[in-house]
């Protein structure tokens, strides 16, 4: 630990930090990279993805053709559904499904309106193309919610009650209250934006390290720093530190850049304890850049392996599957990736407003793997190049 001291030992890593921010000004296609994932790409994953049904493709099939099956048909209504047409067979339907012209089929059968004069019980049929999972779940209930109120309202009618404002009937019932907090528009934007950050973090905290590094082996250079009084430590470290710096200001500028501005994404935690949240996890994965590059030869080799590792840390993140929903193997593979402690923590702060006491088995599993990685890490790169 003597080099805490020596001032040689951090002039030297000084001008090897500014060295390796010189080389990444000086690679266009790269930093352009980097400068579109944090603007652009988070503006489009912020205002294209949507979790909400939009403009979902109805076709009524009405066999019954009473003022009843045209009541519930004008409930399906935009922003959730638009009609594209009417269909007089169930083949043509299913045929409109089968070609992805129509998401959905409302089929109403002979004597609906019937059934509900008589208060017997009538049936509706609406087949969805699920093949998208989400859109069509969301299909399903919206249209469940729709057919439901219709029947209360006819229910309530025949008992000469009505419905209120609220949808409910003027009569004694459970009062559901509903509170959502920390998104409470339910907006998409927030989680999308947000989430694409940290994505956008987690590629470049590994692949800029990993190619400031695999660029010193393809030009030969590594060997002209190996026989200079650089320290294989002083070789490693200017790359993370410089890299991480790269990543903190396009983390700052996609966040106050793109998200608050445009999005309204809130701020309701600490800002310094989210930046130092960052350093800690970009300088976890940087470890994971540099032990990549030992292990590769070129460019190629390492995008590849950072695609590798990206990929399940993504799904193991949690973002996408709520834990209870993975296999318990899947679980446990969860708890080793840091993604999972970093998005938990950074939602906590920037949405939750959350602190140390409550984010702090959060930040312990992200220094833990960081200690861990980076041992592996420096005992693999003193092994190659010390």
């Amino acid at each position: 630990m003597s080099f805490l001291f020596d001032r040689v030992w951090w002039s030297r890593l000084q001008a090897m930090t500014w060295k390796e921010l010189l080389q990444l000004l000086r690679d266009p296609v790269l930093l352009f990279f980097v400068m579109y994932a944090f603007s652009a790409d988070i503006y489009n994953a912020a205002s294209g993805v949507s979790f909400q049904l939009n403009n979902a493709a109805l076709v009524l099939l009405d066999m019954d053709r009473s003022a009843a099956s045209r009541e519930l048909a004008g409930r399906f209504m935009p922003p959730e559904f638009h009609w594209t047409g009417a269909v007089n067979r169930a083949a043509q339907g299913q045929k409109l499904l089968d070609d992805g012209k129509a998401m959905a089929v409302l089929d109403i059968p002979p004597g609906f309106g019937a059934d509900l004069a008589r208060g017997k019980t009538a049936n509706v049929q609406l087949q969805i193309d699920a093949s998208n999972s989400v859109q069509g779940f969301l299909a399903s209930v919206d249209a469940t919610q729709i057919v439901a109120r219709y029947g209360l309202e006819q229910a309530a009618g025949r008992f000469g009650l009505s419905l209120n404002s609220s949808g409910s009937m003027d009569a004694p019932i459970v009062n559901n209250q509903t509170r959502v907090w920390f998104n409470p528009n339910q907006n998409d934007a927030w989680f999308m934006g947000i989430s694409e950050l940290l994505n956008v973090i987690t590629l470049f905290s590994m692949l800029l390290p990993a190619a400031a590094m695999v660029r010193e082996k393809e030009r030969g250079t590594i060997e002209q720093l190996l026989v200079s009084p650089l320290s294989s430590l002083q070789i490693m470290v200017p790359k993370v530190v410089a890299m991480v710096a790269v990543i903190l200001a396009g983390a700052a500028m996609g966040l106050f850049g793109i998200l608050v501005p445009v999005f309204s994404i809130p701020v309701n935690g600490s800002l310094l304890l989210f930046f130092a949240l960052t350093t800690l996890y970009t300088s976890t994965l940087a470890g994971i850049g540099i032990l990549i590059a030992t292990m590769t030869r070129n460019m190629a080799q390492a995008g590849m392996m950072v695609i590798l590792l990206l990929a399940p840390m993504m799904f193991l993140s949690g973002a996408w599957t709520p834990p209870e929903a993975m296999p318990v193997l899947m679980r446990w593979g969860m708890y080793v990736s840091p993604l999972y402690y970093f998005i938990n923590a950074s939602y906590g702060i920037l949405m939750k407003g959350a602190g140390l006491n409550v984010l702090w088995p959060m930040i312990l599993g992200i220094a833990l793997i960081g200690v861990a990685v980076n041992a592996v890490t420096i005992l693999r790169f003193k092994k190659q190049f010390g």
